[in-house]
C-alpha cells in the first residue's frame, strides 16, 4: 500500500536515525540466520506484508522498532501467546541473537525483519494493521547538530498514526531527559493521539535500560492512544 503524500517526502528522506554498526556476528549467530531465518524471518522485499497470512490468524498486533538483542521482546511474546509481534532491527547481530532465544523458547507469535524500520513502514506495512507500536530506548542523538536524526518527528508519529487502528497504542521510553521533552512537544503536536492516564502496559527491562538506570538516569515512558 503506497505511503500518503502527507508522509511520502520524509519516509524517501536520506538521513538516518540509526547508525550502522559493524559488530562482530558470532559463529552461532550465523548460524541462526541459515538455519532460523526461513521459520522467523521475514524479508524485506518492498512488498506489502500480509500478516495474517504470516502468523496464520488475526489476533492483536504490536510492532518493536529496534528491539536490539530481543531479549526484551521476546519475552514479552513469551508471555502473551495470544497476541503477534513483529520485531524490526537492523544490527545483523542482535537479529541472530533474537533468533536463537525465539527458537529456544518454542515462541511462534514473533517474526523479525532486519531492515531499516522507516523503510520497513513505507513499503510494507499496511495502513490500519497494526494495534501497538513499542519504540524502548532509542539513540536520543545528544548533539543538537544531531537532533534531526532523531526517529520521533512529526512526520514519524502521522505515519505510525496511519499504520495504526482505531484504539492503538504508542508505547515509548527513554532515560535521557531532552529527549523525553522533545517527544512530548512532538506528540502534544498531534491532533491524531492522546496521551493514558494510569500505568503503562507491563514490559520487561531493557538491556539499555538496565545501563541507564546503572549510570543513575531516571526513567520515563508513556503511552500514547489514536484517537
Amino acid at each position: 500500500m503506497p505511503p500518503s503524500k502527507a508522509t511520502d517526502s520524509y519516509l524517501k528522506r536520506p538521513i538516518r536515525s540509526f547508525v550502522q554498526r559493524i559488530g562482530r556476528i558470532t559463529e552461532a549467530q550465523k548460524r541462526a540466520f541459515d538455519v532460523l531465518w526461513q521459520s522467523y524471518g521475514i524479508d524485506y522485499n518492498g512488498q506489502p506484508i500480509d500478516l495474517t497470512a504470516v502468523f496464520g490468524r488475526d489476533a492483536r498486533r504490536t510492532l518493536e522498532i529496534g528491539f536490539g538483542a530481543g531479549t526484551s521482546l521476546v519475552k514479552t511474546a513469551e508471555r502473551y501467546p495470544e497476541q503477534d509481534f513483529l520485531g524490526i532491527e537492523v544490527h545483523e547481530p542482535g537479529v541472530g541473537r533474537c533468533m536463537r532465544e525465539v527458537h529456544e523458547a518454542g515462541i511462534t507469535n514473533l517474526k523479525i525483519v532486519c531492515h531499516d524500520a522507516i523503510e520497513v513502514l513505507r513499503d510494507q506495512i499496511a495502513d490500519n494493521s497494526i494495534d501497538a507500536f513499542n519504540l524502548f530506548f532509542p539513540d536520543p542523538w545528544h548533539k543538537k547538530r544531531h537532533h534531526k536524526r532523531r526517529i520521533v518527528q512529526a512526520e514519524f508519529i502521522a505515519t505510525l498514526s496511519s499504520k495504526l487502528r482505531s484504539g492503538g497504542n504508542f508505547h515509548v521510553a527513554t532515560d535521557w531527559p531532552p529527549y523525553a521533552e522533545h517527544i512530548q512537544l512532538i506528540m502534544q503536536e498531534q491532533q491524531h493521539f492522546q496521551e493514558t492516564a494510569g500505568d503503562t502496559p507491563w514490559r520487561p527491562a531493557t538491556r539499555f535500560e538496565n545501563r541507564g538506570v546503572k549510570l543513575g538516569h531516571s526513567i520515563w515512558e508513556a503511552v500514547f492512544e489514536k484517537c
